[in-house]
């Protein structure tokens, strides 16, 4: 299991996201995000581009007032 803070990323963190679940997680291993959440859209934005690419999402909470985290394992090769 690995970290990744996107913060500093704000509302552009989706492909480096996507990125890292795909190139530095293993097969099946879970990596835990941490983005800002600002309007909320990128809740939803973020469980769109993880299933869409196949992958499973496996928790999404909420860190503090500004703040989300999300569970992503990477699907199988």
């Amino acid at each position: 299991m690995k970290r990744y803070d996107l913060r500093p990323l704000k509302d552009n963190f989706y492909d480096r996201m996507l990125e890292l679940v795909e190139n530095d997680l293993m097969p099946e291993e879970v990596g835990i995000f941490l983005f800002e959440i600002g309007d909320f859209s990128p809740i939803q934005k973020s469980a769109d581009i993880i299933k869409q690419n196949g992958h499973e999402l496996m928790n999404s909470l909420k860190f503090n007032e500004a703040d989300w985290t999300i569970a992503v394992k990477r699907k199988k090769d």
